[in-house]
């Protein structure tokens, strides 16, 4: 990988670039597990799954009714019920002409019969069926292999198991899956200012906030978390967790200390003890991001600001994390929503505001701030249900103006 100092370059990485260009320099861990089905939640497919049935394997009702031949249904005749049809336990005998069988949803079709009627559309007399309105062959079946074929591919390898994947591996009676090892990642805040909650804070301290926040994002995505908690300004003992962290984990994750100023030596460290490959995004919030390697071992430095180390973990590290992971991460869908109000911008780095969006009375979707743009109050952060996604050389939004934006709401943050 070559290494760039940013400092002798003009200008910022375009943020697309900079992505592309960590993306390139990663690989997926090796190792996998068999894993029971019920503890395969949030693990990653190292197969592709095949369904070892047809789904469903067999014909059932989609509706409350009556089972019957659908050529038999003629004005004012009637049918004779003959049996019934629950789910769990069918009708085993055959539907003949003038006859029909009471049927629940998802019991077996019997034999003979080839359409449900819904009982709603039904009369019943003396255990006498006439069927009203036109009757079409087949009407609420569900036919065999429907939704899946004996042999079709379900899921491809890198698929996460959430919690519909969960039920499909579920409805095809698989016992064991083979999933990918999770990953492990240290994670580490440097500044002599932090402290942890519950201490009492020093004139000038603040609390660490990074450290959980990330940690979170990072459990949430099944991510085991090795805390080496805060590390002080020190540049000795921050290659002793750098080096320490890099044997034990597939990522190094820090917070603060990529930045320009006389105590911030996450830059200087990693120079000594690895390799950069960029610092410093063309990006709003979250300029001061640094990545490259400690050995073998993948190094993401976060800027210091909360809504910064957000930001920059959404748009770069949790791609990253997918690459390592195995993880075959979809594109993130883009909006279009009109501003409600004018958004301050600045030409020259994209910037990613937080707002909140919503349906308008005319169906189409308007934005407005979360709150105050500081990349120090992460209150407005914990209000948005979206980011924004202005683009690199756009200046000051108007009013009415359309903008572009993914939704974050119910992401791992």
């Amino acid at each position: 990988m070559a290494t760039h100092d940013c400092d002798s370059q003009p200008g910022l990485r375009p943020y697309l670039d900079a992505r592309h260009e960590m993306l390139a320099h990663l690989e997926a861990i090796t190792g996998s597990d068999t894993l029971a089905l019920e503890h395969s939640l949030n693990r990653i497919l190292a197969d592709d799954i095949h369904s070892p049935i047809d789904v469903p394997s067999f014909a059932n009702s989609a509706m409350d009714g009556y089972a019957l031949r659908a050529a038999d249904v003629t004005d004012d005749v009637g049918l004779t019920l003959i049996g019934t049809s629950l789910a769990g336990h069918p009708f085993n005998d055959r539907v003949g002409p003038g006859e029909c069988v009471r049927i629940m949803t998802g019991a077996a079709l019997p034999l003979g019969a080839d359409t449900i009627v819904m009982q709603e559309n039904c009369r019943s007399e003396h255990n006498v069926i006439y069927p009203q309105g036109p009757v079409t062959e087949g009407r609420h079946i569900r036919l065999p292999a429907e939704d899946l074929a004996q042999g079709e591919r379900v899921f491809a390898a890198g698929t996460r198991i959430n919690a519909r994947v969960l039920s499909v591996l579920s409805s095809l009676g698989l016992e064991q899956i083979y999933v990918r090892r999770p990953l492990t990642v240290a994670l580490i805040s440097t500044g002599d200012e932090l402290k942890n909650p519950g201490e009492l804070l020093a004139p000038g301290d603040i609390y660490d906030s990074n450290r959980i926040g990330i940690g979170a994002m990072l459990e949430r995505l099944g991510i085991r978390v090795i805390d080496y908690g805060i590390i002080k300004d020190d540049p000795m003992l921050i290659r002793q967790a750098f080096l320490k962290a890099a044997t034990e984990a597939d990522a190094l994750i820090t917070s603060g200390g990529v930045s320009v100023g006389d105590a911030d030596y996450t830059k200087q460290v990693l120079e000594e003890v690895g390799r950069i490959g960029f610092w410093k995004l063309a990006v709003k919030p979250g300029k001061p991001f640094a990545f490259g390697h400690i050995g073998d071992c993948p190094f993401f430095g976060l800027p210091g600001n909360p809504v910064s180390a957000a930001v920059t973990f959404h748009l770069m590290v949790r791609p990253a994390l997918a690459t390592l992971a195995g993880e075959t991460l979809k594109p993130t869908p883009l909006l279009q929503a009109r501003a409600l109000m004018p958004f301050k911008k600045s030409p020259g780095r994209m910037d990613f505001q937080r707002g909140m969006v919503g349906t308008q009375a005319d169906g189409s979707l308007g934005v407005v701030t979360a709150g105050a743009q500081s990349s120090a109050v992460y209150s407005a952060m914990a209000e948005a249900n979206c980011l924004l996604h202005l683009e690199q050389d756009r200046g000051n939004v108007a009013e009415g103006e359309m903008v572009t934006l993914e939704l974050i709401d119910g992401l791992y943050w």
